[in-house]
């Protein structure tokens, strides 16, 4: 058997990391400049004094040589600042409340109310030229992702399989569930604070003193994405993993010219207000990303859809490869860190992406030890797919406020489990999956308390799923294939709980806001979400055709978990008030264990882990 050498490389071809330190002219000759200082170093002069000396100056362990005088200007001005940061520098707040402004009110497929004279993709183009961006994008050397399921696993696996290969990494995905700064990694982490809020507001001034009539500040993940390019060109990463935000052709992250390798993820039926009714239409989205040049690869697909990517390959003329499931057998004895069997197709789409991006880039022979046996995977691959992580998907969480109570001196036997199994499912595929994945995750059995899979010996295990979906979907496409699903598995919910998250799409917020006094929602969304439910438990001839749309004043009755004939769903007002009354219910039953299925939205889902963490 092969044995491969821990290697780390720093291949000569890619420059080592390290800050970025450009010579630049004064602030009125910056408007197409980019600007790498380190976030120590700050944006404007208090005093408005010039000194044209040359010094060596060095904060917060940065070094910066000696430069002209002009440059020396520029940086000590920004010492200045840097010494009175805490009465200048805008607080994380103050930077989600300006990020926010950012946010467009209108809905997905809805008309564009900016100027129409700029297509969307030539405004990013703008913006990317304003901040300097077009040269350092075209260095780095980017794996480009789309698809409908799956492209964020997908570019969680290529980062850690070449972090581990010993590259320095950026990866650039989307939506956030807690904080935007998971957003932006590097090196596996999420962005620091204190570099997040430099870069942030150096592309922030940069853009707002150059806004038009014509060319307003971009939308948010227009103004995410050009941050991206910017962190990630500053931060000198040797590989950039970008995930498509939205379809392809008119995605933000288009703008991306030459990457070395390009990936689309399973496809599906799903924002069809934006990328059409038919799986031919999303699939031409998705294959907007493909360039000359550029080696394409993709997983199996239904025919409608890899006709389309087969197509748009041939006009450009490039290979598109389509890539088999990850054997199990290549995992020598080992799992993936991402649960669920969908996970062997993204793991497989990975390991083809990166070895074709060590291949463009010189570096694949380095990690082999015997050049041209290639059929088992380099350690380095082995220990990616083992440590990759992205929260809410198939994330399992017990929670730890019961952990909390047993260490503060309640007897560890006094309180049932309460583990919540999450996973920001929102399509009719992806939910399929998510149900498989719930399904093995709670029939698994253990000896032992187990955080994997949250089972425990001797407790009685009572099942409940919390949903929640946009009201853009349709439940009625989305329900059913979950109830089915885990059905023909075995698994039954014993009830369901429909609730509305806490965040907001108007709003930006930190890790650690949650709202507190909660106004009453309208919850006619959630009633419906719960007729279709009885419908499909009930039937049609048996649904209660008086559920009133009104606001619950609190969490149903106690009977209402002890009974499973008390009716099988409820809906409560408030996501908060919800943890709260299984928590209480739990430690008072000793004997129980609640396996809480959240899904239908990756904003429920994250609002759900922000309230698990306080």
């Amino acid at each position: 058997m092969l044995k491969y050498k821990n290697l780390f490389l720093r291949p000569g071809s890619i420059e080592n990391s390290s800050f970025h330190k450009k010579e630049l002219i004064g602030p009125s000759r910056l408007t197409w400049a980019t600007s790498c200082f380190p976030a120590c170093l700050a944006v404007v002069d208090l005093v408005g004094s010039k000194r044209f000396h040359s010094q060596q100056i060095s904060l917060k362990g940065f070094g910066v040589r000696e430069v002209s005088s002009l440059a020396q200007e520029q940086m000590e001005m920004n010492t200045v600042i840097a010494e009175n940061a805490d009465q200048l520098h805008p607080t994380y707040d103050t930077t989600m409340e300006a990020l926010s402004s950012l946010i467009t009110t209108k809905r997905r497929g809805d008309v564009q109310t900016i100027s129409n004279q700029y297509s969307k993709l030539e405004r990013m183009e703008m913006y990317v030229k304003i901040l300097g961006l077009e040269e350092p994008i075209g260095r780095l050397k980017i794996i480009h992702v789309a698809g409908t399921k799956g492209k964020g696993s997908t570019c969680s696996f290529c980062e850690a399989i070449l972090r581990e290969s010993g590259f320095r990494t950026g990866l650039f995905t989307s939506p956030h569930l807690i904080d935007v700064r998971e957003r932006f990694r590097l090196d596996g982490l999420d962005i620091s604070e204190e570099k997040f809020l430099h870069y942030f507001w150096e592309c922030w001034n940069q853009l707002k003193k150059n806004i038009t009539d014509d060319l307003p500040m971009p939308p948010l993940f227009q103004f995410l994405t050009v941050l991206a390019f910017k962190i990630f060109a500053c931060e000198k990463v040797d590989v950039a993993i970008i995930e498509v935000g939205l379809g392809g052709t008119r995605d933000s992250t288009n703008v991306i010219k030459n990457p070395v390798v390009c990936g689309v993820s399973p496809l599906g039926m799903d924002h069809m207000e934006t990328l059409g009714d038919t799986l031919e239409q999303i699939a031409s989205h998705k294959a907007g990303i493909l360039k000359p040049r550029v080696p394409a690869f993709t997983v199996p697909q239904l025919s409608e859809a890899m006709d389309v990517l087969q197509e748009k390959a041939r006009d450009l003329m490039i290979p598109l490869e389509v890539v088999a499931p990850l054997d199990r057998s290549n995992l020598k004895g080992t799992e993936l860190s991402l649960s669920g069997d969908h996970q062997f197709t993204n793991a497989g789409l990975a390991v083809a992406l990166c070895k074709s991006w060590l291949q463009s880039t010189g570096n694949w022979e380095k990690l082999l030890q015997h050049p041209g046996q290639e059929d088992n995977l380099p350690d380095a691959f082995l220990r990616g797919l083992q440590t990759a992580r992205l929260s809410g998907r198939a994330e399992i969480v017990r929670d730890s406020a019961l952990s909390s109570s047993a260490m503060a001196g309640e007897a560890e036997n006094t309180s049932g489990d309460l583990v919540f199994y999450l996973d920001g499912a929102h399509s009719p595929e992806s939910l399929e999956a998510c149900a498989r994945w719930f399904s093995s995750a709670v029939k698994e059995k253990t000896s032992k308390e187990v955080w994997g899979n949250g089972n425990v010996m001797g407790k009685t295990s009572k099942k409940i799923l919390l949903f929640n979906c946009m009201d853009v979907r349709d439940p009625q496409s989305l329900l059913p294939i979950l109830v089915d699903t885990c059905a023909s598995s075995g698994i039954h919910f014993a009830k369901a709980i429909f609730v509305p998250g806490i965040s907001t799409y108007t709003k930006v917020t930190s890790a650690s806001f949650v709202p507190s006094g909660i106004p009453p929602k309208n919850l006619s969304w959630q009633f419906n979400l719960q007729r279709v439910w009885e419908n499909i438990i009930h039937g049609k001839d048996a649904v209660n055709k008086n559920l009133e749309a009104r606001i619950p004043d609190s969490v149903p009755p106690r009977r209402f978990l002890d009974n499973d004939a008390a009716g099988c769903s409820a809906v409560v007002s408030s996501l908060p008030m919800t943890i709260n009354w299984l928590r209480d219910y739990v430690k008072k039953n000793p004997s129980l264990r609640i396996q809480v299925l959240v899904t239908g939205s990756l904003h429920l889902v994250g609002d759900v882990l922000k309230l698990l963490r306080r």
